[in-house]
């Protein structure tokens, strides 16, 4: 059973990350790890088997697994999202049966992908699963598996059961339109880490994305931040958090987010190929490169540059 209330599920929210042994098995013990390393930090609620989960790279099983893991491991503390997109409706219905059965609090999807489907065969999409369900349905925007535009998220609004979208975009402008034109019950979760003082300052609910794994204290600070209307310690927190990001994204980030968190005593696992793995030369080379990158930008206060 649900335990939150959709409309309570805000703030800084992790894309969560899904540890792999050395085989590309789903790690258990990691995955408890790094949940409650997460929860340590004040994160506001996870976000499970997305991309930065590396969700379609495991069987639906797997996700299932995943899935039951972290309901156990948070048992209440936070509310959880479960995202259950695949290319096939089918997939997706039986993906999130299972998540409301596990006892996440809502549920997420892109929109199907890979094919062209036309503007009806995505609003079905959304409405047969959703009404698979009695969880809410977060809508999922993000040019990795297709953009929705803001007519088309208008659409799914009318879907009852659609809450809210994840709007992974850099243009803030329709968030803002989202919350005037739909409704400010609406819900839309930013999901640019690069522009997350952006996405707030337009009315974004909280923060989806991928590098509250490695550094939520950042973007935590950011939203409370953004809460209290303090700019300068907001565009200070995400000039450092994207220069770290630039960084990182010049090569698997979800790679280097798990050798980094091992710096600081959590260990993240592996990614499964075709991500590759960093071998112990270079992860020699990735640290020297943040220690550089630490000094040259004096850079304090993040966790796992302060863990070299």
């Amino acid at each position: 059973m649900a335990k939150f209330d959709v409309k309570d599920i805000k703030g800084v929210i992790p894309a969560l990350i899904t540890p792999f042994d050395e085989k590309e098995n789903f790690d258990e013990k990691r995955m408890r790890n790094v949940v409650d390393h997460l929860l340590s930090k004040g994160v506001d609620g996870l976000y499970l088997t997305g991309s930065t989960g590396e969700g379609f790279l495991m069987t639906p099983d797997e996700r299932k697994k995943v899935v039951d893991v972290v309901v156990d491991q948070v048992n209440g503390r936070v509310p959880l999202l479960a995202h259950i997109g695949a290319i096939g409706t089918k997939i997706s219905i039986d993906l999130a049966k299972q998540a409301a059965d596990a006892g996440v609090d809502a549920i997420s999807s892109v929109p199907p992908f890979y094919w062209k489907f036309g503007a009806d065969d995505v609003f079905n999409y959304y409405k047969d699963i959703t009404e698979s369900t009695n969880l809410p349905m977060i809508v999922y925007n993000i040019a990795l598996a297709g953009l929705v535009g803001f007519d088309q998220v208008k659409r799914f609004a009318e879907i009852d059961g659609v809450a809210g979208v994840k709007y992974t975009a850099t243009s803030h402008f329709e968030v803002m339109r989202m919350k005037e034109e739909i409704g400010k019950d609406f819900l839309v979760y930013s999901g640019c880490d690069e522009m997350a003082m952006s996405g707030l300052s337009f009315g974004a609910d909280g923060l989806i994305g991928s590098f509250y794994n490695l550094m939520p204290e950042l973007f935590i600070a950011i939203n409370k931040a953004m809460n209290e209307r303090d700019l300068k310690t907001a565009e200070e927190k995400q000039r450092i958090a994207n220069i770290i990001i630039m960084h990182a994204t010049q090569k698997n980030y979800v790679g280097i987010m798990k050798r980094a968190l091992s710096w600081m005593g959590v260990d993240a696992g592996y990614c499964r190929s075709p991500f590759s793995n960093f071998d112990a030369k270079e992860e020699e080379i990735l640290k020297n490169e943040f220690r550089i990158l630490k000094d040259k930008h004096g850079i304090t206060g993040v966790d796992f540059l302060d863990a070299l």
